[in-house]
């Protein structure tokens, strides 16, 4: 006797589904390892999409974190020191992209605050004649222990509503910072947002002769567009001759001349540069294209 009800397909299928689900969970996983092996099953059955079992695990990991484990080291935060001009800090924001910036007073290990680059808007509008102060608008900065688990510091963003804290050693002296973007990353992967060097061309004209050029770009694209010869024997990328020239992976800021070409390095981690500034002699001559 056939089955006249329209409903009772998809009944099935849902029932299927589930009775997947509590199979897979029949066995209670006793650690963590159990666990991924639960979330890699369901992946395999489709239960779960990967991007879903990626979030879940990057939260199994966040929970056993501390923040030593993400944070930016000392070496490379971009700080403004507090009896600066605005002037003299104003190309430090513009060539790194932050938003926040901790504000030093003599050495990194004294911080007086932390400074909002949005908070120059409410500057620039107004009209009054007093010089501008550094300590009229920073905000107090948050300091954390290294030993501090990331999970409940995660917590502490969003409830008091800040998104930089200074992390401190045993010593009592700065060795880092944390954002909430750096443990947010942790669990769905790189946040990109219009401040960071994402840009549709490998180089891209800034101002004059200073270009904003992608540290993987082909060594021979570079080459057409520039009108130079460096040897595409010896590295693949851009990236790759400038770490033949410093023979070590640079920071933040470094910067090197090869030839007619000054390259400076805007963004980079630990193992890897991302962006370069290339500043061309204005005496060379490029070609300013590629070829189709």
């Amino acid at each position: 006797m056939s089955d006249d009800n329209p409903h009772s397909s998809n009944g099935s299928k849902k029932k299927s589904v589930l009775n997947k689900v509590i199979q897979l969970l029949r066995t209670e996983p006793k650690n963590k390892d159990d666990l991924v092996d639960v979330l890699v099953e369901a992946e395999g059955r489709e239960l779960i999409n990967p991007v879903t079992k990626q979030m879940i695990e990057g939260v199994l990991e966040v929970s056993e974190m501390r923040v030593r484990d993400i944070m930016i080291p000392r070496s490379q935060m971009v700080t403004i020191d507090i009896n600066q001009s605005l002037p003299e800090f104003l190309p430090v924001i513009l060539d790194s992209g932050h938003s926040r910036f901790p504000v030093v007073n003599e050495d990194i290990d004294h911080v007086d605050g932390i400074f909002l680059a949005k908070d120059l808007l409410a500057f620039s509008f107004n009209n009054s004649t007093e010089e501008f102060s550094l300590n009229d608008i920073i905000r107090p900065a948050i300091i954390v222990p290294e030993s501090k688990k990331v999970e409940p510091l995660l917590k502490e963003f969003r409830s008091n509503r800040y998104h930089m804290a200074l992390v401190a050693d045993e010593y009592g002296g700065i060795s880092g910072l944390i954002t909430i973007e750096d443990i947010l990353e942790q669990i769905v992967g790189e946040i990109e947002d219009e401040t960071d060097e994402d840009i549709e061309e490998d180089i891209k004209l800034l101002a004059g002769n200073v270009y904003l050029v992608r540290a993987l770009t082909v060594l021979s694209d570079f080459n057409e567009f520039f009108n130079c010869e460096f040897d595409e024997k010896s590295a693949d990328t851009v990236a790759g001759i400038v770490l033949q020239a410093l023979n070590h992976m640079p920071e933040k800021g470094e910067q090197i001349t090869l030839g007619h070409f000054n390259f400076k390095v805007l963004t980079a981690d630990t193992r890897r540069m991302q962006m370069l500034q290339v500043t061309v002699d204005k005496e060379h001559k490029i070609n300013g294209k590629l070829s189709d």
